[in-house]
């Protein structure tokens, strides 16, 4: 058995013009092809091999930098009709794994792999070990997708093997077994309907209909069509005769979009791939896409990789959502993989929401997309009234200052209830994660290590640093005694607007419990960020309470996910025309306010891509995180080989994970003690920071012994 530098690749940019610089290096880098010299054929002894290309070359199932290549193997006759390029094998690998007595390989454990290429010599000048089992004849990594994934790996300094766990489902038998049915033919081109409302949005559609790969950032109009409008677009891909696929935060949004292609098209000609549906399901799903049956895909995360048929179309909804990033190795995040595939395949693109994402303002001011919105006149008719309440109003507000319902809010509440059902968005779940003092709003802190309050359901406080219990607690700025809730819970706002409005029912979706809908009869609807289910009709009004707790996290995209959060609550009320009113209890000062009233989050986002060009931040930068225990982070710097254009910031402590909380991607294990460096390049030398530091890890890994170091690329949370 042998290894092989990399893997075999076509040469050439994979049809990457006008990308952006950063994403035009990388396609090159990632689809280059190794030129090795042949070297004599070998056989395999006490066995007959297969008549034909002898070798094959197989990627085995270690997720570890320093195993991530080809290894080849012998095919044996018996298994020369099944043993085909893209599918599941087993080979031995392990200890022993060179020494081969009287036809039969000694040592090493079986595991899996995939059958990369067939090859008439390898490479390596010993004897080949045989390939041990072929699990399944069913050809499941495709040219194309190895290729997506050995790009991905490449950008995210990770292993193949990793990304194929990602891309490839694990094997259902009985789902193999099963014929797929054949292809309906083309639909016909579909009408510009709402897409109407958008300027350029009819041109765009027919772009993709006559089989055009146009760009497009789009900024969607605040009520339910965006679904419809999706719809249309992978409706007028399909009429091209091309695939489609579309990618989405989660399953109450992948349900939506379901429901309107089915009323658009009818069943069978798409593909609904979400973790809700099985693994049997979603693999028998999955084969129907990879063989042709299926020409669209829906889905979460993982649909990322879904290997449908002559694409023509990539979308993703909402992009700064954080269930797009992945949480196993390498981490990679949707919107990057759906660019890969655009400039891969040659295909249309399209990053649509009601917010705006710096990464999307920058891929129109690269000029690499085009911008896809409504005039201002149009999205002043859709969206509704917003109202501020800020610090110098609730100073002055007596009901505020007694309750945490300022008088705007109620009014507003009061009144929109007489209409239909009220949203309440609250930025914490549970009931009153932190306290304060109620005479001089001093936080209320733990007298042993200083760590935050948090109030119970049974009345006790306890620190959520050390997890202690204080039962004596007094204020020491002013001296006062009693608590009010400084961020109060879902449920236990639920209680005060129950006491509020007695007569109004109230509901709650968060993170237990999740509403898709809710009627349109009055109804106070209390919901945590992102858990916020759909009113029939639209909601009469919506309270954004508690503002600025989500502005003061110490992290790069605060006011960006402020303002996302607010606009996706916001976009579920009916328009100003039809009495829509949003009241936000933020000061209006503030630049993600400010936006929100304006309703113009890609002004925002221009702006707050201006200024982290001024600073070096990322998506202008690329950066990485390198963490660990004090002295492996010292010497993997020490031992890494970064551009000469690369800064490295840090490093500094990573502050541990609260007690009872989960464990943040990036921190320690609990009771460990771990540094974080932040490495920084500017564009155009995001691959070379990747392969350096793919190489480190790879020799780090490979002499072994040391303590464990993680990288990872672009990491979202950056501080």
């Amino acid at each position: 058995m042998s290894s092989e530098n990399g893997a075999s690749r076509a040469e050439g940019d994979g049809g990457a013009e006008g990308a952006p610089p950063e994403q035009l290096a990388l396609i090159r880098e990632s689809v280059r092809k190794a030129k090795t010299p042949r070297a004599k054929p070998r056989t395999w002894r006490g066995a007959a091999l297969a008549k034909e290309l002898p070798v094959a070359r197989v990627l085995v199932d270690k997720g570890v930098l320093h195993l991530d290549r080809y290894f080849d193997y012998a095919v044996p006759e018996e298994l020369d009709a099944q043993a085909q390029p893209g599918v599941r094998v087993r080979v031995r690998f392990g200890a022993g794994r060179h020494r081969v007595r009287e036809g039969r390989r000694e040592g090493g454990g079986l595991i899996d792999g995939f059958l990369v290429e067939r090859r008439a010599e390898s490479d390596y000048t010993g004897p080949l070990a045989a390939l041990a089992q072929v699990v399944s004849p069913e050809p499941v990594l495709s040219e194309e997708l190895l290729s997506l994934t050995r790009a991905v790996a490449d950008r995210y300094a990770g292993s193949l093997a990793d990304v194929l766990q990602l891309a490839v489902p694990p094997r259902s038998a009985r789902a193999e077994q099963r014929p797929s049915p054949a292809p309906l033919p083309p639909p016909k081109p579909p009408e510009p309907a709402s897409w109407g409302r958008y300027e350029h949005g009819g041109a765009f559609l027919d772009a993709l209909a006559s089989g055009g790969s146009p760009r497009a950032v789009w900024n969607a109009l605040p009520g339910p069509l965006w679904s419809e409008e999706l719809a249309l677009a992978v409706a007028a891909t399909l009429a091209s005769g091309r695939g489609a696929l579309v990618v989405v935060p989660d399953g109450r949004a992948a349900a939506r979009v379901d429901a309107a292609l089915t009323a658009l098209l009818g069943t069978g000609r798409h593909a609904l791939l979400t973790a809700e549906a099985g693994p049997e399901k979603r693999y028998a799903q999955w084969l129907a896409v990879r063989r042709g049956s299926v020409r669209a895909v829906v889905g979460t995360r993982a649909a990322m990789f879904a290997p449908v048929q002559n694409l023509g179309l990539v979308a993703i909804w909402d992009d700064g959502d954080d269930s797009h990033s992945e949480q196993h190795a390498p981490q990679p995040h949707a919107r990057d993989v759906l660019l890969l595939r655009a400039a891969l395949d040659k295909c249309a693109f399209l990053l649509g929401g009601f917010a705006c994402t710096v990464e999307a303002a920058q891929l129109v001011e690269s000029g690499w997309a085009r911008p896809l919105v409504a005039g201002r006149e149009q999205v002043r008719r859709a969206a509704p009234l917003v109202r501020t309440v800020g610090d110098d109003d609730l100073a002055r507000d007596e009901a505020a200052r007694a309750a945490r319902l300022p008088t705007l809010a109620w009014q507003t509440a009061r009144e929109g209830l007489r209409h239909g059902p009220v949203l309440v968005q609250v930025p914490r779940r549970g009931y009153a994660p932190r306290m304060a003092c109620a005479q001089c709003r001093a936080p209320a802190r733990c007298r042993h290590c200083s760590g935050s309050l948090q109030g119970q359901d049974a009345g006790v406080l306890r620190c959520h640093w050390c997890g202690r219990e204080e039962s004596a607690w007094h204020c020491p700025e002013c001296g006062g005694f009693r608590l009010r809730a400084q961020v109060v819970g879902a449920r236990r706002t639920a209680e005060e607007l129950g006491r509020a409005f007695p007569a109004v029912p109230v509901r709650t979706s968060g993170r237990e419990h999740v509403l898709d809908t809710v009627p349109g009869t009055p109804a106070l609807v209390v919901s945590t960020p992102g858990a916020e289910p759909v009113a029939e009709g639209g909601y009469a009004a919506a309270l954004l309470l508690d503002g600025w707790a989500m502005l003061v996290r110490p992290d790069l995209r605060a006011g960006e996910d402020a303002l996302r959060r607010w606009i996706a609550a916001g976009a579920l009320v009916r328009p100003q025309s039809e009495g829509g009113t949003v009241v936000v209890v933020a000061e209006p000062t503030l630049r993600p306010v400010q936006a929100l009233v304006r309703w113009d989050p890609v002004g925002h986002a221009v702006r707050e891509l201006a200024e982290r060009a001024e600073l070096g931040f990322p998506p202008v930068s690329r950066m990485a995180a390198v963490s660990g225990t004090p002295a492996a982070v010292a010497e993997f710097l020490a031992s890494v080989e970064l551009p000469p254009d690369a800064e490295v910031l840090g490093p500094v402590p990573i502050p541990p994970t609260p007690p009872g909380r989960p464990r943040r991607p990036g921190a320690p294990p609990p009771g460990e003690h771990w540094d974080r460096a932040l490495v920084r390049v500017p564009p155009g030398s995001g691959a070379a920071l990747a392969a350096a530091l793919k190489t480190a890890q790879a020799a780090r890994m490979a002499r072994g012994g040391g303590e464990a170091v993680r990288v990872r690329i672009d990491p979202a949370d950056i501080g």
